[in-house]
């Protein structure tokens, strides 16, 4: 195998946000913030004696729509200008339909984090402070921190976007959105069904923030494809990944993966039962080629990254095992979140090493 090369490897020597990124995520957050506060004022105006959460009505609803706003508008400009900055240009070089729909799955992923963080966090908050109503004074000041620092985490994420960076965005999306369903969903003893019963409750916020972090999530699985490309591309030049066919395949088989991750919470189980678990068995079939694939996709890549992947391959078969009715050990349930977190574990392995691969230190 050849030697390292000493070009810039992807990830690994990704530069940090700037100077002027920081400097111009702080000016954005102060921009926010001030819209925040009149945004504040006038909820605190039209809708008093609001609760922090556990309410229709609450002041978390109305923050969360606020935090997402600032957070679309934010995400979207940063991530347009973001592509002439240093160890981003290569963005320029993608057709503009991808470009597009990078933009805009990066700018869903983030917008709908925000709603859920701050809808969570204000959720916890109420829990602390049961039956505190939130004057003219409280919905300002609070309004005001929640737009700024929305802002400002969203400016920063976007503005010097990696693989590993997307796929921590990722990871932290879907935890932060299941998470969200599992503790707002009318029905306290859903895991007694399964794990897809959390999207079937029609009109409820449980279910569409369900749903719409596996589709949102999809959609960024898919941008997240576009990064490992790039990636791979750039290992594949500097002699490291020796399959350069495997710089086309496994791409798509990301996008793939995507596709069918979106169409899990565009068809609830309640809905369209043949299509959820088609949608839901094809992610799974992706997820095992990846898997078993990876010799022939991944050679050059670390030793120590083939032995996680047969782990996580073995930790499958043993799932499927106890989950059998033979055995019986795991409900369903039980085994949907154990696939779940097993895919999305491989992921971060998998971007972690391929940020490494052909590093001597």
């Amino acid at each position: 195998m050849s030697t390292v090369n000493t070009s810039p490897l992807p990830d690994a020597a990704a530069p940090t946000p700037g100077r002027r990124a920081e400097s111009e995520a702080i000016y954005a957050a102060f921009a926010a913030g001030i819209l925040g506060a009149i945004y504040g004022l006038l909820v605190g105006i039209f809708a008093p004696d609001l609760q922090l959460a556990g309410v229709a009505d609450s002041f978390s609803v109305w923050a969360a729509c606020g935090a997402a706003v600032v957070a679309a508008v934010a995400s979207t400009l940063e991530y347009w200008r973001s592509r002439d900055r240093p160890g981003q240009q290569w963005r320029q070089s993608l057709a503009p339909w991808k470009y597009i729909v990078n933009t805009i799955s990066v700018v869903i992923v983030h917008t709908a984090l925000a709603f859920v963080a701050v809808y969570a966090l204000y959720r916890v908050l109420a829990m602390g402070f049961i039956g505190l109503p939130i004057v003219t004074f409280w919905a300002v000041v609070l309004m005001s921190v929640t737009l700024g620092l929305t802002t400002w985490f969203v400016y920063l994420s976007v503005s010097a976007m990696t693989t590993q960076r997307m796929s921590s965005l990722l990871l932290t999306f879907i935890a932060i959105g299941t998470l969200t369903a599992m503790v707002t969903t009318p029905d306290p003893k859903w895991w007694t069904i399964h794990f897809s019963h959390l999207g079937t409750f029609e009109d409820d916020l449980s279910s569409w923030v369900f749903n719409g972090t596996l589709i949102a999530a999809g959609l960024l699985v898919t941008t997240f494809a576009v990064y490992v490309a790039n990636d791979m591309r750039e290992l594949s030049e500097a002699g490291i990944l020796e399959n350069p066919r495997a710089v086309r395949t496994v791409p798509v088989l990301f996008v793939i993966m995507g596709i069918m991750l979106a169409c899990v919470g565009i068809f609830p189980v309640d809905v369209n039962m043949p299509a959820h678990n088609l949608s839901a068995s094809g992610m799974a079939v992706m997820y095992l080629v990846l898997l078993i694939g990876g010799p022939r996709f991944f050679r050059g890549m670390p030793r120590t990254y083939f032995v996680a992947s047969w782990a996580f391959l073995a930790a499958m078969i043993a799932s499927v095992i106890l989950f059998i009715p033979a055995v019986g050990y795991f409900s369903l349930t039980a085994f949907e979140i154990i696939v779940f977190a097993l895919i999305f574990g491989w992921i971060a392995v998998f971007i972690r090493f391929l940020g490494v691969a052909g590093r001597k230190d």
